[in-house]
């Protein structure tokens, strides 16, 4: 067997596409695109919710935001996937 050095391990990582991966799975651009608009809406209704409440409310707060700096990486995703699917059609 032959021993890995560590330009093999460097072009092995080097190589590896995330995106491609992902769409190779199965995973569709329209599912991200989805999930972006589902971390929005979910962080509207969380800190909605939180402007009801008179104790903690600055947890309920943070929760939305947390919840919303997840839509631009969703839609971020969904581009890049979107891009993949283009290059096999």
């Amino acid at each position: 067997m032959a021993k890995s050095t560590a330009k093999d391990v460097a072009d092995t990582a080097a190589s590896f596409n995330p995106v491609k991966f992902l769409s190779d799975l199965g995973v569709r651009s329209d599912w991200a695109y989805i999930g972006g608009f589902a971390s929005i809406l979910l962080s509207l209704l969380t800190w909605l919710g939180s402007r009801g409440k008179r104790d903690d409310r600055a947890q309920s707060d943070r929760w939305g935001i947390f919840v919303g700096h997840w839509a631009p990486t969703f839609m971020g995703l969904g581009v890049a996937l979107k891009l993949e699917e283009n290059k096999k059609s």
